[in-house]
C-alpha cells in the first residue's frame, strides 16, 4: 500500500546570493556539476565543501610552536631573516596560492606547505616521489621596498595541504607586511557549486556523520583537473603537478597532495562512496577511458597499474580493477554507450586475465604489484578474490548489454569452477579463515579474508563466514586493524572492506566498533586535517604508513586525502541506512537496514531515474521505516526481525499486510515492492 508522501527530517534551505554571484568553475573549464544539493537540510553543516572556490586562512600560528596568534585576517608581519609564522585554511584545501605584501626591503619569502600540523616549517612535506627529502619551498623574489603580490606558478600548484608557512629570507632589519592570502581551489573543476551533494547522510552519531563527510570530502579533493597530474620523470627538488592525467576536463586521483594519478585499485572503493555522496561520476567515466586507452599500449590486452603520467604495470589486481570499476560506474550511470565503446577491450582484458588460470582452477598471479601488501604472486588468494567478483560482474554487464554470445554463462560458470578452487585450496579449517595463497603459509590476510564474505566467495549464513569475521577482529588495536599481509601498518583501504564484509553477515557491531576506532582515530586527530580521510597509519599512532615498503622512511610522504580510504561513507549508505541499487542507475534496487547501536539514520542518493531516500528510527516496541524510490523501478526490502526467526507486525500506510506477503530471509523479512513512496510500521 503506498502512501502519498514522506516527512523526513526538517530541511533547512541554504540562500546563498553571495556565493551565487561569484560562483565558478576551475579556470576555463566548462561548468557541468550540479548547481544545487539534491537533499537540502541541516545535515549540511558537516559538509567541508567551501562555499566559493576562492579561500582564505581561517587563522594565523606562531612559529614554531604553532599556537593561534589570531583569527585571519589579522597581524601577519615578518620581521628579520628568518621569522616566520603559519597560515591555517582549517581544512584540506589544495590550488593556486597568491599573497599580496608590502616589504621595507629586499629579500625573499619563502612558502611551505604540509597537510599535517606535524610538519608545519620551512620545508613542505613530500609529494615528488624522489625520496631525495622533503619538497622544500616556493619563493618570491622581493626586489626592495613597496607593495607586491606573488602567485605560486601554475605547474607548482599544491594539490593537497591545510598549513601554510610564511618565512623570510634576507637582512635582519627587513620587515615584510602580508596584506592578503587567498586561494583559487583546483578540486571539483567543473563544479561551480562545490556544495552541492547529490547526496546525504545523517544518523544519531556525531562522530559517524563527520567521518561520513570526511569521505566525501576527500573525494571532492580528488576530483582534479586533467592537467594537474603530478610530473614525472620524478623531481629531486620541489615539486610539479602539470602532467596530463586523461580525457575530459575532471578526474578521479588517488591522492589530492599524491600521487595525483588514475588508480583502479582505489577506485573499488572510492567510486561507492562518491555515487552515494558527492555524486560526481563524470570524473570516474574519465579515468576509466584513460585505462581503456592505453590498453592498446600493452600487447598482451593487460591495463597499466596506474594511468599516466605514472603508466605503471604489472599488475594483475588492479588490471582486474578497472574491469570492477566499468561494472561499477554502469551499476550507478546506466551509460550503455561507454560500455559497448569499450566492450571489444573488456572482453580482450577479460581473457587476459583469466589465461593465468591453472590446472588446478586458480588464478597464477604473475602481475604482482599490489595495494603495498608484502608477499604477491602465485596463487594468492586476494588476486583469486578478485578475479571471482571480476567473473561475477563481468557476467552482470554481458547480460546488461543484451550480449547474444552466451558471454554472461560463460564468465558465471568460470566464477563458480573458481569459487569451488578457492575455498578447497585457500581456505585454512583449522584456523578458520583463508591463507595468503595455496601454499603452506601461516599468513592469514586481511583482504582476501575481508574480500571472501564480501565478494560472496563464502555465503553469508555460512559457518566459514562467521569464523573469517571473528578472526579478523583478532588482528584489531586500540586504533584500528592492523593488516598482516603489511605488519605493523593500518590500511583504512583494506579496512574499508573488512568493515562492509562484517556487515554482509550482520555484524553492525563490529564494523561500527572498526570505524570508530579506525577512521574516529584519524578525525579527532590534532594533528591531521580535520576534514579528509588518510592514506594509512602505523600501528604505534604515528603516521609513517609503509615506511619500509617503498616510502623510503619519509612519513611526511602519506596522503592525508586518499579516496581509497573512504570506505564509511558507501558503507554507512548501503548498509547501515540500508538502501544500495542492484540495477542500472537504480531499476532494481535494494532496502535492507543495520541498526548496531544506533537510533535513526537517514540518507539519500540521485542517479537519472530519481532520488533514492530511506530514514528509519527506533521506537520502545519496535521500529518505523520510511522511503522513497523512483516510479517504475523495483526492488526488495529485507525488515529486521525484533525475534529471532519470527515475523513481526508489519503496517504498511497504517495497514497491516496480509498474511504470506512477506517470508523470513535470515534474520530479516523480506518483501518485493514496486518504486514510490511507503511509510512501514514495525511492531512485536
Amino acid at each position: 500500500m503506498r502512501i502519498a508522501s514522506i516527512r523526513f527530517a526538517p530541511q533547512v534551505l541554504l540562500f546563498l546570493p553571495a556565493f551565487s554571484q561569484a560562483a565558478t568553475c576551475w579556470r576555463n573549464t566548462t561548468c557541468t556539476g550540479p548547481a544545487e544539493s539534491a537533499f537540502p537540510g541541516d545535515w549540511d553543516s558537516n559538509i567541508y565543501a567551501p562555499v566559493s572556490r576562492i579561500v582564505q586562512p581561517k587563522a594565523i600560528l606562531s612559529l614554531p610552536n604553532r599556537r593561534k596568534i589570531s583569527s585571519y585576517p589579522g597581524p601577519a608581519s615578518l620581521k628579520g631573516n628568518g621569522s616566520g609564522i603559519v597560515f591555517d585554511f582549517g581544512i584540506e584545501v589544495g590550488g593556486i596560492i597568491s599573497v599580496k605584501y608590502s616589504s621595507s626591503g629586499a629579500g625573499s619569502l619563502g612558502l611551505a606547505f604540509t597537510e599535517a600540523s606535524t610538519w608545519i616549517g620551512e620545508w613542505s612535506d613530500a609529494s615528488n616521489g624522489k625520496f631525495a627529502g622533503r619538497d622544500g619551498a616556493l619563493y618570491a623574489n622581493i626586489s626592495g621596498s613597496g607593495k607586491g603580490t606573488y602567485t605560486m606558478p601554475d605547474k607548482s600548484m599544491r594539490g593537497g595541504f591545510r598549513y601554510m608557512t610564511a618565512f623570510l629570507l634576507g637582512k635582519s632589519d627587513i620587515t615584510v607586511d602580508i596584506m592578503d592570502i587567498s586561494l583559487e581551489l583546483s578540486i571539483q573543476p567543473t563544479w561551480a557549486n562545490l556544495r552541492a551533494y547529490q547526496g546525504y547522510f545523517h544518523c544519531d552519531d556525531e562522530l559517524l556523520n563527520k567521518i561520513w563527510y570526511a569521505g566525501a570530502y576527500t573525494l571532492q579533493t580528488n576530483s582534479v583537473p586533467v592537467h594537474t597530474g603530478r610530473w614525472v620523470p620524478m623531481l629531486a627538488n620541489g615539486w610539479a603537478n602539470n602532467g596530463t592525467l586523461g580525457p575530459g576536463d575532471t578526474i578521479i586521483v588517488d591522492g589530492a597532495k599524491r600521487d595525483r594519478a588514475v588508480w583502479p585499485g582505489d577506485m573499488g572503493i572510492a567510486v561507492p562512496s562518491s555515487f552515494v555522496s558527492v555524486g560526481d561520476l563524470d570524473s570516474v567515466k574519465n579515468a576509466l577511458q584513460v585505462m581503456y586507452n592505453y590498453q592498446g599500449s600493452n600487447p598482451d590486452g593487460s591495463f597499466p597499474e596506474a594511468g599516466p603520467p605514472l603508466l605503471q604495470q604489472n599488475s594483475d589486481t588492479y588490471h582486474m580493477w578497472t574491469m570492477i570499476g566499468t561494472y561499477n560506474y554502469m551499476l550507478y550511470t546506466n551509460d550503455v554507450s561507454f560500455v559497448q565503446q569499450n566492450w571489444a577491450k573488456y572482453i580482450r582484458a577479460m581473457a587476459y586475465i583469466y589465461g593465468k588460470v591453472g590446472p588446478s582452477g586458480l588464478l597464477n598471479q604473475t602481475g604482482t604489484r599490489d595495494w603495498a601488501r608484502w608477499q604477491t604472486g602465485f596463487n594468492n588468494s586476494e588476486a583469486n578474490m578478485i578475479l571471482y567478483r571480476t567473473l561475477y560482474t563481468g557476467a552482470s554487464l554481458a547480460t546488461w548489454l543484451n550480449d547474444s554470445t552466451g558471454l554472461s554463462k560463460t564468465w558465471s560458470t568460470r566464477a563458480d569452477t573458481l569459487q569451488a578452487a578457492i575455498n578447497k585450496y585457500c581456505f585454512d579449517s583449522t584456523y578458520g579463515a583463508f591463507k595468503d595463497n595455496a601454499t603452506a603459509t601461516t599468513l592469514h590476510p586481511q583482504d582476501a579474508n575481508s574480500m571472501s564474505i564480501l565478494f560472496g566467495i563464502v555465503n553469508s549464513t555460512d559457518l566459514k563466514a562467521a569464523s573469517i569475521s571473528s578472526r579478523l577482529t583478532e588482528n584489531w588495536s586500540p586504533i584500528g586493524a592492523v593488516a598482516p599481509e603489511l605488519p605493523g601498518n593500518i590500511s583504512p583501504f583494506i579496512s574499508s572492506f573488512e568493515i562492509q564484509a562484517h556487515l554482509t553477515i550482520g555484524r553492525a557491531d563490529r564494523a561500527l566498533e572498526l570505524i570508530r576506532r579506525s577512521w574516529g582515530w584519524y578525525q579527532n586527530h590534532p594533528n591531521g586535517t580535520g576534514s579528509t580521510v588518510i592514506e594509512g597509519y602505523l600501528v604505534n599512532g604515528t603516521f609513517g604508513y609503509r615506511s619500509s615498503r617503498g616510502y623510503g622512511y619519509d612519513a611526511s610522504y602519506v596522503s592525508h586525502a586518499h579516496g581509497w580510504s573512504s570506505g564509511p561513507t558507501s558503507t554507512m549508505t548501503e548498509y547501515i541506512l540500508g538502501m544500495t541499487v542492484t540495477g542500472p542507475a537504480g531499476r532494481t534496487w535494494s532496502l535492507k537496514p543495520q541498526f548496531g547501536d544506533l537510533k535513526r539514520a537517514e540518507g539519500g542518493f540521485m542517479t537519472n531515474l530519481g532520488k533514492f531516500q530511506a530514514k528509519w528510527e527506533l521506537e520502545y516496541a519496535g521500529y518505523q521505516l520510511k522511503f522513497a524510490t523512483p516510479k517504475g523501478t523495483s526492488g526488495d526490502i529485507v525488515l529486521p526481525c525484533l525475534e529471532q526467526g519470527k515475523i513481526p507486525t508489519i503496517k504498511i500506510g497504517g495497514s497491516v499486510i496480509a498474511e504470506g506477503s512477506a517470508k523470513l530471509e535470515g534474520n530479516g523479512v523480506l518483501m518485493a515492492v514496486q518504486g514510490g513512496e511507503y511509510s512501514i510500521e514495525v511492531s512485536k
